[in-house]
């Protein structure tokens, strides 16, 4: 398949300008996913066709073996996946190691075969948590342009590389750690880096693309481990979505302003980052009592009675839906339930448990009119992209380390990685 910079004159004539148009966001909605759930951040890759069937031996291009474990997912941009790593301290299945030990890694691969191009190490700053459940040292997806990729290490700070590995700048974003670690991702947004920096100062940043320095900061975010999103209301207004413990809030992404907020209900920390569709977002977090809701954004204030358009009793504490058509879909990271909710009233439409799917961890993919569930142990799920349960197929890539990242797309292929290795799957 051709690329869209190679295109010559004379086919670019014959399209209409209209065609080329949708030609292009196609691609690069298939080619350039970007940063954590896709260049938008809400998991979808339109209409690409991506493998329903595959494992060990079959059906996969090629696989990468990784320096150590991670949380984060890979990330593609041009000729180049980014993906990220730790090692040397509390790596699963290996022992001895002390915080002194503890290096993260930034690991440049090569699209077509999976070559290693280049691998840069950082060194922490301690002291760092003694042992972060589940997740690591690694959990923040890169974020990647034309300048370079972008990379989140906790208190260790946000590092902007090149494409060739040359460091650019690195930014202090704050000092405190979690015994749940670090795992919002970087969110690059015009000539900006967002940094939900609510473990390590209760804050969100935004940071100059070009050096890191700060241009803003906002207090008061706490037990908050999601990604922010950046939405549009139906009135045109672009907003930065960020959900907290307890509320939803709306920001302006150049200056910071709060827009609005609203009770979500939810009481304790939420990791699941939210979605949203022609001007209403949609949220997930908690593990009981109200787990859902829905807001329509455009609005001023406290928003609860007068935005707040429904909430639910069913969610995920850990996982990020998709939206598709008029529905939400999502899988509860650990009752082995698949959702799909009325995107309109929040009512369940179907409720179905799965069976064998263990926990999941990773957010939801859609793709092609259908839908991929990843578990912490390699197998994933499909499912058709319809209002009634219809499994297409399964497939085990167990390989002795956890799946704790998500989905990217690379064209007609998905990318996954373990805490072992990375994989392109399809397209062989």
């Amino acid at each position: 398949m051709l690329r869209v910079q190679d295109w010559s004159v004379s086919r670019v004539v014959v399209l209409s300008a209209v065609l080329l148009s949708g030609l292009l966001n196609l691609r690069l909605k298939a080619e350039d996913w970007s940063a954590f759930r896709g260049a938008d951040g809400q998991g979808s890759a339109g209409t690409v066709s991506l493998p329903v069937k595959w494992g060990d031996g079959e059906n996969i291009a090629w696989k990468t073996e990784l320096p150590g474990p991670g949380a984060s997912s890979p990330v593609v941009y041009g000729k180049h996946i980014y993906v990220t790593c730790y090692s040397g301290f509390f790596v699963p299945g290996q022992t001895g190691g002390t915080q002194a030990n503890l290096r993260r890694h930034l690991l440049c691969v090569d699209r077509a075969g999976g070559k290693v191009v280049w691998q840069r190490t950082v060194e922490p700053k301690l002291p760092e948590e003694e042992r972060i459940r589940d997740h690591g040292f690694a959990a923040s997806t890169p974020a990647c342009d034309a300048a370079g990729v972008v990379v989140f290490f906790g208190k260790t700070g946000v590092i902007a590389f090149d494409h060739q590995g040359q460091e650019q700048w690195r930014a202090d974003v704050g000092s405190k750690t979690h015994g749940w670690g670090s795992s919002a991702s970087p969110v690059l947004y015009e000539n900006l880096v967002l940094i939900n920096a609510s473990v390590e100062s209760e804050s969100l940043r935004a940071l100059d693309r070009r050096t890191g320095r700060e241009v803003w900061s906002v207090s008061g975010i706490r037990e908050s481990w999601n990604t922010p999103v950046i939405g549009r209301s139906r009135e045109g207004r672009t907003e930065l979505l960020l959900a907290m413990q307890g509320s939803l809030r709306s920001y302006n992404p150049q200056t910071g302003e709060q827009y609005w907020n609203c009770q979500t209900d939810i009481t304790w920390y939420m990791v699941p980052s939210v979605v949203w569709h022609e001007g209403t977002v949609y949220c997930l977090g908690g593990r009981s009592g109200v787990a859902g809701l829905a807001v329509r954004m455009g609005g001023s204030g406290d928003v609860t009675d007068s935005l707040r358009l429904w909430t639910s009793m069913k969610g995920s504490n850990v996982t990020s839906p998709v939206y598709h058509d008029g529905h939400l879909y999502f899988m509860n990271d650990n009752r082995e339930i698949a959702y799909c909710l009325s995107a309109e009233t929040g009512e369940v439409v179907y409720e179905e448990r799965v069976n064998r799917a263990g926990q999941i961890y990773a957010s939801a993919l859609l793709a092609g009119g259908r839908i991929y569930y990843l578990s912490r142990d390699g197998r994933t799920f499909v499912v058709e992209a319809v209002p009634k349960f219809t499994e297409l197929g399964r497939n085990d890539l167990r390989d002795g380390g956890q799946f704790n990242g998500s989905f990217a797309v690379d064209a007609g292929r998905l990318l996954v990685r373990s805490d072992r290795y990375l994989y392109a799957i399809g397209g062989n």
